[in-house]
C-alpha cells in the first residue's frame, strides 16, 4: 500500500506526460522536473507504455499480461486452498472409517 502522501494521478495525465517524453525529444526526468512530479514515477509509466506497445525490454509484460498474472495467481491461490481443504477432510473421512 502506498503512503497516505503518495498523490495520484489520472490516466490521462499519465498519457499526456508520456506523450510529452515521446513528442519532445527531452529526457524523462527533464519533463519530470517541468510538470513537477517524481521522474522514477514517470520513468515508471513510461516503461509500461513502451511495454504495452510492445517497444519494451525482453521480460517486460503488457498491461493485459499483468492482469493475466494477477488473475492467474489469484485463481492459484482458491486452488491451493481448495486442495488443503479436501486433504483435510479426506483425512478425517479415513479417520472416522478406521473406527
Amino acid at each position: 500500500m502506498g503512503s497516505k502522501y503518495t498523490k495520484r494521478y489520472t490516466e490521462e495525465f499519465k498519457r499526456d506526460a508520456i506523450a510529452l517524453v515521446d513528442s519532445s525529444g527531452k529526457t524523462v526526468t527533464a519533463v519530470a522536473r517541468e510538470l513537477g512530479i517524481s521522474s522514477e514515477s514517470l520513468r515508471g509509466w513510461y516503461r509500461k507504455a513502451k511495454a504495452d506497445r510492445g517497444e519494451g525490454r525482453s521480460g517486460d509484460l503488457t498491461g493485459a499480461e499483468r492482469e493475466e498474472l494477477r488473475r492467474l495467481r489469484k485463481e492459484n491461490r482458491e486452488q491451493q486452498q481448495t486442495i488443503e481443504i479436501l486433504k483435510r477432510a479426506t483425512a478425517f473421512f479415513v479417520k472416522e472409517n478406521d473406527r
